[in-house]
């Protein structure tokens, strides 16, 4: 971190060292003197030192930063949320590729956890593609309704299902260019399932993961194809799947949105951002989520890497 805010910290000591010396001044004079003086120049140089002195954080990378010291400082970051998540994985229950790319489609505008209780009871009456293609679109409907804009979400489904049907033999095809085509499948979806289903690497850009890289400024970009070509050239092709399990389980965990746990963060020194949220340890502490809070996850049936990590399945559907 040193060839990154060298700059900095000479100027944060320049900055302790006049505010001290500033503060030794005003002790030597006396409190009439002080008084009179006050309007004129103390008050104005007291107050520019306390603004020197309250803004002192952890380093932040320059904007300036070298490309070399943003690839190692990026890759850092992936390999300490590595080891605070080693049990990362995919948050939508599925048991095959054809349950993980309707799974993703209905995510949209919606959490993880509300798809993972809905899937269960469209996959008993659906298990195949042929099955939902032939589906009732009303009877989908009523199924996927707790997941919003089910209207829309069940035509996306049924019509992905007719041509999984009709142009790949009801079999989900492990390849970006036929993913995408398929009705309400974008890029984001096609590379969840590519890397999860096909062991094919892939970035995904969900919203967590476009407010973390951004915080973190991996990329300034906001378009999220953009931004998947900005973050992967960063990292080797082999770590892209990882990369975006990581980035977004420490989206849903600690980073969150608008109240992010900066004094729980275990990147904070590496952080351009650190500060927007609760820095204080034991207030940040109640603002985690999931297994880091001691709630239930997203999964109904999650790996067992993570029940043995502490983190407890989620209610199904209705429960409690």
């Amino acid at each position: 971190m040193g060839e990154q805010g060298s700059g900095g910290d000479g100027k944060r000591a320049k900055a302790v060292k006049k505010a001290t010396a500033a503060a030794k001044g005003t002790a030597a004079v006396k409190p009439a003197a002080v008084k009179k003086a006050a309007v004129k120049k103390v008050a104005p140089a007291k107050k520019a030192d306390a603004a020197a002195v309250t803004s002192l954080k952890p380093p932040k990378p320059p904007r300036n930063e070298s490309r070399t010291a943003l690839v190692r400082r990026a890759r850092r970051i992936n390999r300490e949320l590595a080891e605070v998540y080693p049990y990362a994985h995919p948050e939508l229950d599925f048991e095959n590729p054809f349950q993980l790319v309707v799974a993703t489609v209905l995510s949209a505008q919606t959490t993880d956890l509300r798809v993972n209780q809905t899937t269960p009871a469209l996959f008993a009456k659906y298990p195949t593609p042929e099955d939902l293609a032939a589906a009732n679109p009303e009877d989908v409907e009523e199924i996927l309704r707790p997941t919003g804009f089910f209207r829309a979400k069940t035509k996306s489904v049924i019509g992905l299902s007719r041509a999984l049907v009709e142009q790949f033999d009801g079999e989900v095809p492990g390849r970006l260019e036929d993913l995408v085509k398929l009705p309400g499948v974008g890029r984001k979806t096609a590379f969840v399932v590519l890397g999860n289903a096909f062991g094919r690497p892939g970035i995904t850009v969900d919203t967590h993961f476009q407010r973390l890289v951004r915080r973190w400024q991996w990329t300034e970009a906001t378009e999220p194809d953009k931004i998947e070509a900005a973050v992967g050239a960063l990292f080797p092709k082999s770590e892209w799947t990882m990369l975006s399990h990581h980035v977004i389980f420490h989206g849903r965990r600690i980073c969150h949105a608008r109240k992010p746990a900066c004094g729980a963060c275990p990147i904070a020194p590496l952080c351009p951002a650190y500060g927007e949220g609760e820095t204080d340890p034991e207030k940040a502490k109640k603002l985690l989520k999931y297994e880091k809070g001691g709630f239930p996850g997203q999964r109904l049936n999650p790996p067992q890497a993570y029940l043995d990590a502490g983190g407890r399945p989620a209610p199904p559907l209705g429960a409690g």
